[in-house]
């Protein structure tokens, strides 16, 4: 079995599902590398290098776990830190054919490179960094979906 899972993501802003799916991927791989997209179509609401941090300060407690940036194919990605397994997550069925499509998209460019999907926790599989940013906008109270200093962190940017 592979020693290297990767687990690609925006992560804009990390969530506790993303650190429950980590935690999960940690317990069946031996190290974990938490891969934070650069993907600029989406419009990030934090920096790469603010989403970096926050899931670094998030995973410091994870020994075996470690966070980089990547730009480009995530087959690509994967390759050069010789790793052949990718983690996805699956919180609702809405995720399925989306991911289900990447990964198929992923298995055609790279037949050497598998994609484990992992469900999060029921406490978290409705989560989602866009919905929680909608919510924190609107001066909801979001302390039970992402950690103290995420929360701290968006409220700082959102006063901007």
């Amino acid at each position: 079995m592979s020693q290297l899972a990767i687990y690609p993501g925006s992560f804009d802003p990390v969530t506790n599902g993303h650190i429950d799916l980590i935690k999960r991927a940690h317990y069946i791989f031996k190290n974990v590398l938490v891969a934070v997209a650069q993907n600029t179509q989406k419009r990030p609401f934090f920096t790469l290098e603010e989403r970096v941090a926050m899931l670094r300060d998030a995973t410091k407690k994870l020994k075996g776990v470690k966070v980089e940036a990547f730009d480009g194919l995530v087959i690509d990605f994967a390759r050069k830190r010789k790793s052949r397994v990718l983690v996805r997550g699956l919180r609702m069925l809405s995720d399925f054919e989306y991911e289900f499509q990447m990964a198929l998209t992923n298995r055609r460019l790279a037949e050497d490179i598998e994609t484990v999907f992992l469900m999060p926790s029921e406490h978290y599989s409705f989560i989602s960094s866009t919905l929680l940013k909608e919510a924190a906008a609107l001066g909801a109270d979001i302390s039970s979906f992402v950690p103290a200093f995420v929360e701290r962190k968006l409220k700082q940017k959102l006063k901007k």
